[in-house]
């Protein structure tokens, strides 16, 4: 009877405190209604990055600081009366729905999240944005339509408040607060020291916040973009730390005197850079490019050759590395092209400058697109050349990349008409291989245009008298594998010019060309068509063109991996330019004693042998534990040099 009466009063008990927990809901509901389209956009955006392989959507930090924010959102909301309420919650909701879809649409694009630095080079990219709409994933739209209406749904649990309302808000932000602060501790803590693993310690990423993807993954939407908003535009610089000053004097120590058995093997002659626009390393074929396919025969061809990318300016980013032998900083977060304001004397035109050459930059692009303008005199140019600056095109033909040799002002600046005598740099940035790949707009249209035209044109020459001479043909829908192929035709049409001016003006025997590519074919829409050609399961797909041309030589195969890096070194010893090896992070690629290794933005690595990824070799090839550990430390230490010279501007002020 005992037991029976026990057990009855506990039931009684346990009826009591689930009604007391549904009246509770009941009375408070609206506040879970109110977070609904906060927890969506966050879960949503986490979701959308389910391919980034760290932090699983359950993890406790990124909820924490979700939870965090949403507290502090409501908070506001509920602070003040119902009307000024109401606009509050509507206004963070539509700034984080607009956040939410950036965010989105850019990783869609790049597989990389949005980051504020990106919208110092917004107007770089404002042509391509609705293409870029265009091809993001449906399911991005389909969830900003949802949340939409969710925002719209939920206003109405806004409640009445007419007292209290301060000591509301003063809650919610005790709340968040305490929260707020604690989360970071669920992130473990960072490292104090060097290690090559560093990167992908949770607290170290927080800290630094340099990895969008991996930031998102621990942090959660707003968290993200709240701190990324702080690092970009309100943190102020530390002080410098003298360790990290130390470090610097040993790492840009003088190397004492340098050369190899090809120094000086192009001393005396003029040299001539052409950046690629996306030519990828499949496009670069006889059929394809039979220009640039021919100058393989008389070239240093470096066949295991990859170009750094990250996802923002990535064109800049090659043109940064090959000008200056540094590269954007993987240890916090800003882009190359903004440091103008930094000292660099050991750049390639101010040491070229030093030995008596005109040294000029020529694009299709105005001097404004990545302050190119600014960043070019800084690292001690005569002048960038914008095509577009210098002529009023009343159409889009400058877009071709034959135009950069056709233009008569450009031609008589690249092949330094006016003195003849002087020595000259060029570099050359080509464009033709841009996107959109539809012959429906952009340069495949303007050269499909003109091959239908060339074809009428022919086939009125061979039958005069056809009733069909002006019967207009049939247009007939280019893939985009195609038109990808005929873009690259056209800057291989450029190429050819340059030989044949270089010929014309009697140049050619004088002149060195080194021809790389900017950045792999990440452009594409149909991402099957890389996996035909590459290895795209990791940042191997990074594999792009690269070789040094010279009319009198015969080819050599250079199979040691290098990366953007490299160009600089090996181009100062090839021309026989005094220059100290340790003043940058790469090396001379046709030193016998270099290895060969190319770093990427998540500090993976690879020699030419094993691919290291998280500390691990995941290419199934083999090497020893000391070799491993001595690359994973190598790695950090030239990034950690990298980053920190850039950081405290130190050619200017400590050399």
């Amino acid at each position: 009877m005992n037991l029976l009466k026990r057990i009855k009063i506990n039931k009684q008990n346990i009826i009591f405190f689930l009604n007391k927990i549904i009246d509770f809901l009941n009375k408070y509901k609206y506040l879970l209604f109110l977070t609904l389209p906060f927890i969506a956009m966050d879960i949503i955006t986490r979701l959308f990055g389910h391919d980034i392989n760290f932090y699983g959507i359950l993890s406790i930090s990124p909820n924490l600081f979700t939870i965090s924010w949403i507290i502090l959102f409501i908070g506001i909301s509920l602070g003040f009366k119902k009307k000024i309420g109401k606009y509050l919650y509507l206004f963070i909701n539509v700034l984080f729905l607009i956040i939410f879809l950036v965010n989105n649409v850019y990783y869609s694009m790049t597989k990389t999240f949005f980051d504020f630095n990106l919208l110092e080079s917004a107007s770089e990219g404002a042509p391509y944005i609705i293409d870029t709409l265009k091809n993001t994933n449906l399911l991005v739209y389909i969830s900003f339509i949802f949340i939409t209406i969710l925002i719209v749904k939920v206003l109405k649990y806004i409640p009445y408040k007419t007292k209290n309302n301060y000591k509301i808000l003063l809650s919610f932000i005790i709340i968040f607060i305490i929260i707020h602060t604690i989360t970071p501790y669920t992130l473990g803590k960072a490292n104090q020291e060097l290690t090559w693993s560093s990167w992908r310690n949770p607290r170290n990423i927080y800290n630094s916040f340099n990895d969008n993807n991996k930031s998102m993954k621990i942090s959660g939407l707003y968290e993200y973009t709240i701190r990324n908003f702080y690092i970009t535009f309100i943190k102020t610089e530390k002080q410098e730390n003298s360790e990290d000053i130390e470090f610097l004097d040993i790492a840009f120590a003088d190397y004492g005197e340098y050369s190899n058995k090809y120094t000086g093997l192009f001393k005396g002659k003029n040299l001539i850079f052409i950046q690629l626009e996306g030519l990828d390393n499949w496009l670069l074929t006889e059929e394809n490019t039979p220009t640039l396919y021919s100058m393989l025969n008389n070239s240093f061809v470096f066949n295991d050759h990859y170009s750094y990318y990250n996802g923002g300016g990535s064109t800049f980013n090659s043109e940064f590395a090959v000008n200056t032998g540094f590269i954007t900083p993987l240890s916090y977060t800003q882009n190359a092209y903004t440091f103008n304001k930094n000292s660099f004397p050991y750049s390639m035109a101010n040491l070229f400058k030093k030995e008596g050459y005109s040294v000029n930059a020529f694009h299709m692009n105005t001097g404004e697109y990545y302050s190119r303008n600014t960043n070019y005199q800084n690292w001690g140019y005569n002048k960038y050349y914008g095509l577009i600056d210098i002529e009023d095109y009343k159409d889009e033909t400058y877009r071709l990349d034959r135009n950069l040799i056709l233009n008569e002002t450009f031609n008589s600046l690249i092949f330094n008409t006016d003195n003849e005598e002087k020595l000259f740099v060029d570099y050359i940035i080509t464009y033709s291989g841009h996107l959109p790949f539809t012959n429906t707009k952009g340069v495949c249209k303007m050269l499909y245009d003109e091959d239908v035209a060339n074809a009428n044109q022919t086939k009125n020459e061979e039958d005069i008298n056809s009733e069909e001479d002006n019967i207009k043909p049939e247009f007939i829908q280019m893939t985009e594998l195609e038109c990808i192929k005929r873009q690259a035709k056209e800057t291989d049409y450029m190429m050819q010019l340059l030989l044949q001016n270089l010929e014309e003006k009697n140049l050619i025997d004088n002149t060195v060309i080194i021809v790389f590519t900017d950045h792999y074919l990440y452009t594409i829409e149909d991402k099957t068509i890389l996996d035909q050609y590459k290895e795209t399961s990791n940042n191997l797909i990074n594999k792009t063109p690269f070789f040094i041309w010279s009319k009198d030589m015969k080819r050599t195969d250079i199979n040691k991996t290098t990366s953007q890096l490299n160009i600089l070194p090996t181009t100062l010893n090839l021309f026989g330019i005094n220059y100290n090896p340790n003043n940058y992070i790469g090396t001379d690629a046709l030193n016998p004693n270099y290895e060969g290794i190319v770093f990427f933005s998540d500090y993976s690595w690879y020699d030419g042998n094993v691919y290291v990824e998280n500390g691990e070799v995941i290419n199934n090839k083999s090497i020893s534990y000391e070799s491993l550990e001595e690359k994973n430390y190598y790695i950090s230490y030239i990034t950690k040099k990298n980053d920190l010279a850039l950081k405290y501007n130190y050619f200017k002020n400590h050399k």
